[in-house]
């Protein structure tokens, strides 16, 4: 594609995109950002009330005939709960309005973004010892991989959850698998992995864990403005007219 002088990621997310090889043929790689932010801050809303509600093992009790089995399950509350945001950007603080509505205390670490003081933890560590729900915010790269591992687990309260609607490989999931099945964490809700499509891992068979295929981004409202921004995008390029977000600086023409 001799002639490309603009390409569009649908999203924020540049991980999958090979930054250096645009940037070399002089291709300008445009994102995004704030198109779909609403559907994912209700896509982890969506699996913490499925977490602490224990909507999944409730439905099985029903299914399968058990409704006498239901005192051994019992529903837990986002009122009242500490939530705990890994980044403050377009998404965290989305997440922190909607869970503010719920009743819930809310906490964030972001080292880059500006965390209004009333939310801010001091430390990352000071976060995890606070949070009865981690919700995971941040981009895939070096600093950021494996960053919710076994330490980071230990520190946070018994019984806690994790959801992770960003990036695979920023939570660790055989330390998380690990921390289900002591009873460390009472759930996992993923909707992102690495690699994607999703290479099976233990952990997804476990009746605590939600999963679903990197689609809480995606929802009807969301695809229809994201494709409208990426059009939007390449029109003010040409133009040269309006803002548009630009990750790269090409070096030369193509």
């Amino acid at each position: 594609m001799p002639k490309l002088k603009i390409a569009v990621r649908t999203g924020v997310g540049v991980d999958r995109v090979d930054l250096v090889s645009a940037t070399d043929r002089g291709v300008s790689i445009a994102i995004t950002p704030g198109a779909n932010t609403n559907a994912v801050a209700e896509g982890a809303l969506a699996m913490m009330l499925t977490l602490s509600k224990k909507l999944s093992p409730l439905t099985e009790l029903v299914r399968n005939n058990q409704w006498t089995s239901r005192d051994g399950i019992v529903p837990g509350d986002l009122e009242g709960s500490t939530l705990g945001l890994v980044g403050f950007g377009r998404i965290g603080s989305r997440v922190a309005q909607l869970a503010q509505a719920f009743g819930m205390r809310v906490l964030a670490f972001d080292p880059v973004a500006d965390v209004p003081e009333n939310l801010r933890a001091e430390s990352m560590d000071a976060l995890l010892s606070e949070s009865n729900i981690l919700s995971v915010h941040v981009p895939l790269n070096e600093k950021t991989r494996n960053l919710i591992s076994k330490r980071e687990i230990e520190l946070m309260p018994q019984g806690s959850i994790i959801i992770n609607v960003a990036r695979g490989g920023v939570v660790n999931l055989d330390a998380a698998h690990e921390a289900l099945n002591s009873g460390k964490l009472s759930g996992l809700g993923l909707d992102s992995f690495d690699p994607e499509p999703a290479v099976f891992h233990e952990c997804f068979n476990h009746p605590n864990v939600v999963l679903t295929p990197h689609v809480m981004g995606l929802s009807q409202r969301a695809r229809q403005q994201t494709f409208a921004a990426a059009a939007q995008a390449i029109k003010d390029f040409f133009n040269q007219t309006g803002s548009v977000e630009i990750v790269n600086q090409p070096r030369g023409e193509n």
